[in-house]
């Protein structure tokens, strides 16, 4: 149970520093607190996690928790919001290239594992919409789905140069965007490998899983900062 009293007044599902003017610190704050959060929700389950364990894991009192996030809902919808807001400018920036679709599609699963487990703490909470209050859960089904476009039309351009294979591209986005999110539920970072390894041989294996017959897979160069990662792995 959480205290009531300690709460600040917000509406359920909103935290008082979701405004445009938002600063780097506060930002910086509250993803430290979402990599606290993080290994409670591996520890006890997202949703057994109450904001005392969060607040607990966090080093800090639930008071205080409560400034950043009015409540776990809250929580959710800014680790769902900041994660989709790297993904959405992860996607414009392979869209900008003149790479041909393979080569993108190969930057975007590596670039995805960046954003998931590295920029922003607590994948596992970017699964849960059901999770989110309803304002928050239609913003980010918008978002999801315009990322998800991303996916589609690489599959739609790797077809037409040839280089993948026809499939539907609605279900091949499905399918490598749930391989993807999927790693939310036994990726472990400080493992045997970084989300930047990990990220790397998986884009191996999905580029290849569409390539037409006769063609190999060609690896492109990884801009270092192809997503910008705080307290995260150093390029190779």
């Amino acid at each position: 149970m959480v205290q009531a009293a300690s709460r600040p007044a917000h509406r359920s599902g909103e935290s008082r520093s979701e405004s445009p003017s938002e600063s780097p610190r506060v930002l910086a704050r509250k993803r430290e607190i979402l990599r606290a959060a993080a290994e409670v929700f591996r520890r006890q389950g997202l949703h057994a996690t109450g904001m005392r364990d969060i607040a607990a894991a966090a080093d800090m009192a639930v008071g205080n928790l409560y400034y950043y996030f009015a409540d776990k809902q809250a929580l959710l919808a800014f680790c769902q919001e900041d994660a989709l807001a790297g993904l959405l400018e992860l996607a414009a920036r392979v869209r900008a290239t003149e790479l041909p679709a393979d080569q993108r599609l190969w930057l975007l699963v590596v670039g995805h594992m960046l954003r998931l487990h590295e920029a922003t703490p607590g994948a596992i909470a970017h699964l849960d919409v059901d999770g989110l209050a309803p304002a928050a859960r239609t913003a980010v089904l918008t978002q999801r789905d315009a990322y998800e476009e991303t996916f589609r039309e690489v599959v739609r351009q790797g077809a037409s140069e040839r280089l993948f294979r026809d499939v539907d591209p609605k279900l091949a986005a499905l399918t490598l965007l749930g391989a993807l999110n999927w790693t939310a539920q036994w990726y472990r970072p400080g493992g045997g490998k970084t989300a930047r390894a990990l990220g790397q041989e998986m884009a191996d294996l999905l580029v290849r899983g569409l390539l037409a017959d006769g063609k190999r897979l060609r690896r492109p160069a990884v801009p270092d900062d192809l997503v910008p990662v705080e307290n995260g792995d150093a390029p190779p």
